[in-house]
Formats: structure tokens, sequence, C-alpha cells
């Protein structure tokens, strides 16, 4: 009874086990073109040098992606997914807003400095897209831009940030990370962990709530005990 039980199973794990097989070779897609993208251009690489640098046929790779916009949005959703994975979210849950406009910033930084996926995010031009999968693409973006703002609003409410235009904010700090795929090199001075935490400063910095000078007077004043005629007497006599 138990070997039937199993026997019946079977073509279930059987059909697991393709999936799964069939999965791994999709990301194997996805991270080669990837890689071609950025390597040479999205425009360049054409579906017959990709496959033959999967060495499969062409059938076979459109049997994973009907063409080659399809890839790049894919290649688009991996690197935005990549960067809310590494996100820490034991952060954020509990941070103020300027905690989490920072913990954002470096889950981006590193995903550009660190994996081909995040540095497609920052680097590829949408615009040779079609107009449909240009819009695809955009909307996949403004997730970045959405979730920086609306920490940046709620710093400014929790008064972890200064008061400012966080749209302006978001875009300038999306801005800054996506440059870093222009010049970063691995074998620089700086690893890639090290520039992501050294933009994560630079970037935030500026958000900070600060006393303004004349409070701070106000408060050095308030607490500064004042001379009396006593004591100017006492000093005088010495």
């Amino acid at each position: 009874m138990k070997e039937a039980s199993k026997r019946a199973h079977e073509p279930w794990k059987a059909f697991q086990a393709r999936q799964r097989n069939q999965d791994i070779k999709r990301d194997a897609v996805l991270q080669t073109a990837a890689h071609m993208f950025l390597e040479q251009g999205y425009r360049r690489t054409s579906m017959s040098e990709l496959a033959k640098r999967l060495q499969i046929t062409k059938p076979a790779l459109y049997y994973y992606f009907h063409n080659k916009e399809q890839i790049l949005v894919e290649c688009y959703r991996a690197g935005i997914t990549l960067i809310e994975t590494l996100l820490d979210k034991a952060l954020v849950s509990r941070g103020t807003g300027l905690t989490k406009v920072k913990a954002y910033i470096e889950a981006y930084a590193k995903s550009v400095v660190l994996y081909d996926f995040g540095r497609c995010v920052a680097m590829l031009d949408e615009n040779e897209l079609s107009t449909e999968t240009r819009k695809e693409v955009r909307a996949l973006k403004r997730r970045i831009d959405a979730s920086i703002r609306g920490y940046i609003e709620e710093g400014i409410a929790d008064k972890s940030i200064a008061p400012c235009d966080a749209k302006l904010a978001s875009f300038a700090m999306s801005g800054a990370i996506n440059w870093i795929g222009t010049w970063y090199k691995p074998s620089g001075p700086l690893s890639g962990v090290e520039i992501a935490g050294r933009f994560t400063h630079l970037l935030t910095e500026g958000l900070h709530a600060r006393t303004s000078t004349a409070s701070r007077q106000n408060t050095i004043t308030r607490t500064t005990p004042r001379k009396t005629s006593a004591t100017k007497a006492g000093k005088a006599s010495r």
C-alpha cells in the first residue's frame, strides 16, 4: 500500500523537478542577457547572439521568452526585486523615516555595484523600447522613487528629516545612485560595499533635521546661570 502511494506521488515529483529545471534555465537566460546588455548594449545584443552564448538553439530560447523586449522587462523586474530583497526589513519596520531612507539607499547602491540586475535598472535606456514596453519599465522604476519618497515624507512627519521637497529629494538620490553604474570598477580602490555605505552617508546627511542656530542659542542662554550682582561684586573684590 505504501509503495502504491509512493508511485502515485512520483508524477507530481517529476513535474516539480522539471519545473525547477525550467526555472533554473530561465534564470540563466536572464542573467546572461543582463550581462550582455551591460557589456555591449541592448540594441547590439541579438537573440541569436544570446542563444549562442547560452549554447542553445533559438527555438529553445523563444520557449522561455517571446522576444528581447520581454527579456529586458524581466531584467528590470529582477533588479527592482533585488533592491527590495536587499532592504533590511527589520530595520525598516521599526526605524524613523530617515533610518528607512538610509536603508533603502544602501540597498539600491549595493544592487548597482554588486549585481548585473541592479545595474540594468540604473544603466539601461528604456527609450529604445516600444511605447507599451517603455511604459511597463517606467512603472517598475517608479517603485523605487515612490518608496524613497514615501520614507522621506514619513521622516518629515516624524521630524527625523528636515522639511524639504520629497519628490525632488527622491529624484536626486535615485539619479546619483544610477550614475554609479557609469564609473564603478570592481578593481577600484573602494569595494562595492564601501561605496554603497559612503553614498548612503553623503546622500542622506543633508536630510537630517537640525536645531536652528537661534534655537541652540536660546537653549544655551536658558541653561547658562546668570551672573548676579553679588557674584560680580565678589569677583571685583578679588
